[in-house]
């Protein structure tokens, strides 16, 4: 194919590079690889830096699932980072509480998991000190950054939701008001949290690295930082205690794998949605999608029923492993996934969401009654939960090693903790309160997430960590991508560039679980002729601008294994950036 200008470079290094969400976490990984550090080093300094930079839509104290490429092992590593319920909330709680619903506020928090993730990834595969990694983060919270323009549009449309809780309305809102683009944003109390933690570590690293790490980590989940959560959660009613936060750590595991012709993907296990890119991806035909073209009706028709047979799957079977039982490998299994595309009418798309599959290894899942859950409902600001955001970010080092990380829990739906400056997590919105569903509420049990870091490779060729922001679109943000890259060739900024489309045909992975029939969006680059002939196969055809934010907001970095040329990538739609060496 040849290659095409993109809108941006490809940040092409022979070093190590770096893309994130933001340009100021780019460069915060940036300094760590520059001083020696691995990628690993380099993706938690962008993570913790995620928080500071994009709060409004990523806790420090939120989520972080991570997955790690190890060269010298030849091994990849997912670290969960997804915290749990509390022992004192289950299903019943809320239906007797609050009439099957989960609100708004502390009553959602679940262990909050990031500090843990980013620890344990520095502990076990990186190579420098939470106060080194956590340095640009600190400096960036108390010395402020510039208001960018998502984060001040972001601000003023969501003004109604902040000033819900007083404490979060005086970091976002400060002087009362949204603030302006170009305005110097200031966190002092999530700067001072920071500081806290690498002070501890600093006192407890004369008995060596990990034992300071290790105090970094009681600081915030057994010291002051827990009782102050607690004792705000306690003033609150939440349902957070001293044991949650002291006996939780994240969990380590191997990756799913999937093979799309030629290439391997790996993603986290069906505690998150990422196995779900995999079962998409196994529904559809290289040499087929090659065949329609890129973009054409017959391509975009194939993909969009794609997603919903496996968004069906992701409905009925997903959930904690630890709780339920995941049929994963018959979800990806060759003949299920065979006896599966052949559903796909070509020429008609399917009513709604399908029906699951059956698989072997699980009970007939409960027939859930879509429409009933909510079709074409609409939200209030006060309890639309699409104003929760995540953010993502990669890196690669000299040595091969490979960090993809998708950070996240908006700090719009809970309080802050006054005087720590952030939110424990609020994923709880992502479980279901019934009791029977796959990913319900019970104690201790993690809800479904939405973020799911990945990567690809090409056996002798390359490898490349990718993800992307943007709820229930991740996974059709980042199949888009990897289709434009291994089978049209495109070079990845090009890839990431290429016009996109989101099918919205189930229910939504956010309380009220809004579920709209057969909507799907496109972008306004895509041929119109394009769009009538879907909406004439049964698709409700909604055109978005040419560069939607809604449309995800992928990075990438191919690492050639030959010439050891590292290509970045990194979406337009947003903030996001990528640098190299």
């Amino acid at each position: 194919m040849e290659i095409q200008n993109a809108n941006r470079p490809c940040v092409m290094g022979v070093t190590h590079t770096v893309a994130a969400g933001h340009y100021m976490s780019a460069q915060a990984g940036l300094q760590m690889l520059e001083t020696g550090g691995n990628a690993i080093d380099a993706g938690v300094a962008a993570g913790i830096a995620t928080g500071v930079l994009e709060g409004i839509y990523v806790s420090v104290a939120g989520v972080a699932p991570i997955l790690i490429w190890l060269a010298d092992r030849q091994e990849a590593v997912t670290i969960s980072g997804l915290g749990c319920w509390p022992k004192r909330a289950s299903a019943e709680y809320f239906q007797k509480r609050h009439g099957g619903k989960i609100p708004l506020g502390v009553e959602r928090t679940v262990v909050p998991a990031a500090p843990d993730a980013w620890i344990t990834a520095l502990e076990r595969y990186g190579t420098m000190s939470f106060a080194e990694v956590a340095a640009p983060a600190i400096r960036i919270a108390r010395d402020g950054f510039p208001v960018y323009p998502r984060m001040a549009n972001f601000i003023r449309e969501n003004e109604e939701a902040i000033r819900r809780f007083p404490s979060t309305a005086a970091i976002y809102l400060p002087d009362g008001r949204a603030p302006e683009l170009g305005d110097r944003f200031v966190q002092s109390d999530l700067a001072a949290t920071l500081q806290f933690l690498a002070d501890q570590e600093r006192a407890a690293a004369r008995r060596g690295r990990a034992a300071g790490l290790q105090a970094a980590r009681d600081a915030f989940y057994r010291g002051d930082i827990a009782r102050r959560i607690l004792a705000f959660q306690r003033e609150e009613g939440g349902l957070l205690d001293e044991d949650d936060l002291a006996s939780f750590r994240v969990g380590i595991e191997p990756p799913v794998r999937g093979e799309f012709g030629d290439v391997s993907v790996l993603t986290c296990g069906p505690w998150c949605q990422g196995p779900m890119l995999l079962q998409e991806l196994a529904l559809l035909d290289p040499a087929a999608l090659a065949r329609w073209g890129h973009n054409s009706a017959d391509y975009i028709h194939h993909i969009v029923e794609a997603i919903k047979l496996a968004a069906a799957d992701r409905e009925a079977y997903y959930g904690d492993p630890r709780f339920v039982n995941v049929p994963i490998a018959a979800l990806l299994d060759d003949a299920y996934s065979r006896e599966r595309r052949a559903m796909i009418d070509p020429r008609r798309a399917a009513d709604g969401l399908p029906r699951p599959g059956r698989v072997s290894g699980a009970g007939w899942p409960k027939p859930w009654d879509w429409a009933a859950e909510g079709a074409g409902k609409r939200r209030s600001v006060l309890e639309d939960e699409t104003v929760l955001d995540t953010s993502y970010l990669c890196a690669v080092d000299r040595w091969g090693n490979a960090f993809s990380a998708t950070p996240s829990d908006g700090n719009t739906t809970a309080p802050v903790v006054p005087g720590l400056g952030f939110v424990p997590s609020s994923r709880g919105s992502q479980s279901r309160p019934e009791p029977d569903h796959a990913c319900s509420v019970a104690p201790g049990k993690r809800p479904r997430l939405t973020p799911n870091p990945a990567l690809a490779a090409r056996r002798g060729e390359w490898i490349m960590p990718f993800g992307t922001p943007g709820g229930d679109v991740q996974t059709q943000a980042m199949l888009q991508c990897l289709v434009n890259l291994a089978v049209f060739g495109m070079e990845p900024q090009h890839a990431v560039e290429a016009p996109r489309f989101a099918s919205f045909s189930f229910p939504s992975s956010f309380a009220p679980f809004e579920y709209r029939p057969n909507l799907l969006q496109i972008e306004s680059r895509i041929d119109r002729k394009t769009g009538e002939d879907l909406a004439e196969r049964g698709h409700d055809v909604q055109w978005w601008g040419e560069r939607a934010w809604p449309a995800g907001s992928v990075c990438m970095i191919r690492h050639d294994l030959k010439s050891g040329v590292k290509s970045a990538a990194a979406d337009f739609r947003r903030t996001a950036y990528a640098v190299g060496w």
